[in-house]
């Protein structure tokens, strides 16, 4: 993703994008009519981000019926580690879904 000028903080840094990425991943696996919702999510920043282009890769650790774990890795444009996070999400269906 390309990280517009208005998102950066007043000393040149910008946001990691993790939480979008591993969301991303979860709702891969979803099915039809499925939703989700986070239970749990834990962000590590490691560097700040300078560079207008960073790229977020989440992965599915785990998926079960209802619960998955993912993860998901931000670098820069130069390949280094920006952050780290992982999160928990429940899967809901039928009548859990309906409205959201």
């Amino acid at each position: 993703m390309t990280v517009p000028a208005y998102h950066f903080a007043g000393r040149g840094t910008g946001p990691g994008g993790a939480a979008g990425a591993g969301g991303r991943a979860h709702a891969s696996t979803r099915g039809e009519g499925g939703t989700f919702t986070t239970v749990a999510l834990k962000i590590k920043f490691l560097r700040p981000s300078t560079g207008a282009r960073l790229i977020a890769e989440g992965t599915i650790v785990q998926q079960g019926r209802t619960a998955g774990m993912a993860e998901c890795s931000v670098t820069d444009e130069n390949g280094r580690l920006i952050a780290k996070a992982t999160s928990t999400c429940l899967t809901l269906r039928g009548d859990q879904a309906k409205g959201r």
